[in-house]
C-alpha cells in the first residue's frame, strides 16, 4: 500500500534534515535544534510540487535571515537519486521542489499494481474502532434523518477499514425505557378497541397505521385471549410480537440502502444483566451522586459539564442517559474498542459532554469516545420544502425516499455535506441525467473511461493497454494534473479518516471525473501522435478508471461501464 505523496514527503523530509546536518557539520549554520518546520503541497502548482518554511522556522535559531537560509539549504540539498528534479526560493523564504518525471509515471504504475487496493492505507495500524450509527426508535419507521446518518456512518465506517482500522458497524437498539412503553400502550389500545370501540386511544401515543397493523396481525393469530389478562401480560405479549418484526424491517431497509451491520446492540440485554443498576452504584461509591428531592443526582459538574443531571427519579426509574452510559462503559471498557464514534443528530449537543462526564467519573476513557452531530435535512423540490411523499401523501421515510431517487443518489447526495452542516437535498437534480447532479458525472466518468478503453481495444488487439507504457512521454499540463490528484486518493482517505468527513471523499471523486473530462478533451488518446504516447494515455485512462472506481467502492456507489 504505497502512499506515493506521502513516501516523497517523508523522503523530502529526510533531505532537508540531511542537508541542515552538513551545514552544521562545515560550520556555516550554528548547531542548534532544528525547529518543527511543514511540508505542504502549495495550491498554485506553479510554486512548485511541495514547499517547506524550514528557512523561516530556522531564523531565530540559527540567527540569520530566512532567504540566507534557504540558499544555503539549497545549495546543500542532494537531490541525486531521490524524486525531486529541483529546489527553488520564493518570497521570503520559502523553498520549492520540483518532481521528476519519474514520480508521476511511478504513480500510475503503483494504480495498476495494487488495483483494487490502491488508496488503502495502515494509519490505523489495526486499531479496534466501533461506528454507531442510525439506531432509529424500533417503535416506527426511519425518517429521512435516518436516511443522511445512514449514508454517512456507513461511508464512515468503511472509510475507516481503508485508512487500516478494524472497524465494525453497530445499531443500537432502544428496546427499553419510555418509548418502548408508550409503544406497549398504543399497541394496547389498538388491540382493545377492536373489541371495543370506545377504549381511547392517548394523544401522546404512536398513530401511525404501522400500530394498527401490527394490533390486527396479533389478533389474526391471538385472537381474543388477551383481552381478559392483567394489563402487564397483555402489553408483554404485544411488545413481544411486535418489536421483532419492526426490528426486522429496519434492517431489512437498512440492506436495501446498502448497510448491514455487524452488531444490533439491544438496550434491554442492559437492563437483565444488571450494568444498568451498576452504573448508579459505581458513582455512589465513588462519591459522585447525592440525593435531591427524592431523586438521585450525578455530580456531572465536577467533570466538566454544565450541570449535574439526574440518574435515578424520585419513582425509582433510571433517566435515559443511565442505559446510555452503561452501553458506552461496554464499549470503551467491556469490549475495549480503541475508537467509539456516534454518529448523533445535532440536538444531542448538550447530551454528549454529560456522558462524556459519567464515563470519566467511572474510569473510562472517555477520550475515545468521538461524537458527530449530524445536522437536519430538508428535502426540496422545484425550489420549496417537501415534507410529503408524492405517492402516499405521508411524511417521507428512508423507504418512501428510495422509491422516489436511486440509492446512488441518496447516498451520495447525503455525503457532499460535512455533517454540521445544514443540508438542503435537491429531489429534483437527483434524479437528473445531466453534469449538475454529481453523483451522475463521477458514474458517467468511469462510463466514459471504460468506452474508451473498450472501443481501442476492439479495433485492435495491439491496442489493449501495454505492459510496459512509456509513461514517462505524460508531461502534458492536463495529465500532470490528473495524475497528481489520483496520487492524492490515500491522502484523502487518511484526511477523511481523521476528520471524520465522508464529504472529502464526494469531492474528491467529483474533482477526479472533472481532471479526467479536461484530460480527454485536451489530450487524444486514439489519435495520439505516436503509438507509444497512445498506450501512455491509454494506461493513464485506465488508472483513473480504477481510482474512480476505487473510490465510489468506498461510497458503495455503482460503477456503470456503460451509460
Amino acid at each position: 500500500m504505497a502512499n506515493c505523496i506521502k513516501l516523497a514527503s517523508d523522503e523530502l523530509n529526510e533531505l532537508l534534515l540531511d542537508a541542515v546536518g552538513r551545514l552544521v557539520a562545515d560550520g556555516k549554520v550554528p548547531s542548534e535544534p532544528i525547529p518543527a518546520f511543514k511540508i505542504e503541497i502549495p495550491a498554485d502548482k506553479t510554486h512548485g510540487d511541495f514547499a517547506t518554511n524550514l528557512a523561516m522556522a530556522s531564523a531565530k535559531a540559527f540567527r540569520m535571515p530566512p532567504r540566507n537560509i534557504a540558499a544555503l539549504i539549497c545549495d546543500a540539498l542532494v537531490l541525486d537519486g531521490s524524486c525531486f528534479e529541483r529546489a527553488e526560493i520564493a518570497g521570503p523564504g520559502f523553498i520549492n521542489l520540483f518532481l521528476r518525471r519519474k514520480w508521476f509515471s511511478g504513480v500510475v504504475e503503483n494504480v495498476l499494481l495494487e488495483n483494487e487496493n490502491y488508496g488503502k492505507t495502515d494509519t490505523g495500524k489495526g486499531k479496534r474502532a466501533l461506528v454507531e450509527f442510525v439506531s432509529a426508535n424500533p417503535t416506527g419507521p426511519m425518517h429521512v434523518g435516518n436516511a443522511r446518518g445512514g449514508a454517512l456512518g456507513d461511508s464512515l465506517a468503511e472509510i475507516l477499514l481503508w485508512a487500516g482500522y478494524d472497524t465494525q458497524r453497530e445499531f443500537y437498539i432502544n428496546d427499553a425505557g419510555n418509548q418502548i412503553e408508550k409503544f406497549a400502550t398504543s399497541l394496547e389500545v389498538r388491540y382493545m378497541q377492536h373489541f371495543d370501540p370506545a377504549v381511547e386511544m392517548p394523544e401522546d401515543a404512536y398513530h401511525g397505521a404501522d400500530i394498527t397493523e401490527h394490533a390486527e396481525c396479533f389478533i389474526a393469530e391471538y385472537g381474543d385471549r388477551y383481552v381478559s389478562v392483567p394489563s402487564k401480560e397483555r402489553r408483554d405479549a404485544l411488545v413481544k410480537f411486535a418489536l421483532p418484526k419492526n426490528v426486522a424491517g429496519l434492517e431489512r431497509d437498512l440492506k436495501k440502502y446498502r448497510i448491514v451491520y455487524d452488531n444490533w446492540f439491544s438496550e434491554s440485554t442492559l437492563h437483565k444483566n444488571g450494568s444498568v443498576k451498576k452504573v448508579v452504584e459505581q458513582l455512589t461509591d465513588r462519591g459522585y451522586t447525592y440525593e435531591q428531592d427524592g431523586a438521585v443526582w450525578f455530580k456531572a459538574t465536577e467533570f466538566g459539564a454544565d450541570k449535574d443531571f439526574v440518574l435515578v427519579r424520585a419513582n425509582g426509574i433510571p433517566t435515559y442517559i443511565v442505559p446510555d452510559i452503561a452501553y458506552h462503559y461496554d464499549k470503551l471498557v467491556t469490549r475495549s474498542y480503541d475508537k467509539a464514534i456516534d454518529i448523533l443528530g445535532a440536538d444531542h449537543h448538550g447530551y454528549v459532554p454529560r456522558l462524556k462526564a459519567a464515563l470519566t467519573a467511572l474510569g473510562a476513557p472517555a477520550e475515545k469516545l468521538d461524537v458527530v452531530l449530524m445536522q437536519m435535512v430538508m428535502l426540496m423540490r422545484d425550489g420549496e420544502v417537501v415534507k410529503l411523499s408524492k405517492r402516499s401523501g405521508k411524511a417521507i421515510t428512508l423507504v418512501t425516499l428510495l422509491e422516489e431517487i436511486p440509492i446512488d443518489a441518496a447516498r451520495f447526495f447525503f455525503n457532499t455535506r460535512e455533517a454540521n452542516s445544514h443540508f438542503e437535498f435537491d429531489l429534483d437534480l437527483a434524479v437528473e441525467k445531466s453534469s449538475q447532479n454529481p453523483v451522475y458525472y463521477v458514474q458517467y466518468a468511469h462510463a466514459r473511461i471504460c468506452s474508451i478503453i473498450r472501443n481501442i481495444k476492439e479495433e485492435s488487439a495491439e491496442c489493449a493497454v501495454s505492459d510496459k507504457p512509456a509513461l514517462d512521454l505524460l508531461d502534458k499540463p492536463q495529465e500532470i494534473e490528473l495524475i497528481r490528484h489520483i496520487a492524492a486518493l490515500p491522502v484523502e482517505i487518511d484526511a477523511a479518516a481523521k476528520t471524520y468527513d465522508p464529504s472529502k471523499i464526494t469531492k474528491y471523486a467529483a474533482e477526479l471525473a472533472n481532471l479526467f473530462h479536461k484530460f480527454y478533451d485536451s489530450c487524444s488518446v486514439k489519435y495520439a501522435e505516436t503509438p507509444e504516447l497512445m498506450q501512455a494515455r491509454l494506461t493513464l485512462c485506465d488508472a483513473a478508471r480504477q481510482t474512480l472506481c476505487n473510490t465510489m467502492r468506498i461510497l458503495k456507489i455503482d460503477c456503470p461501464e456503460r451509460m
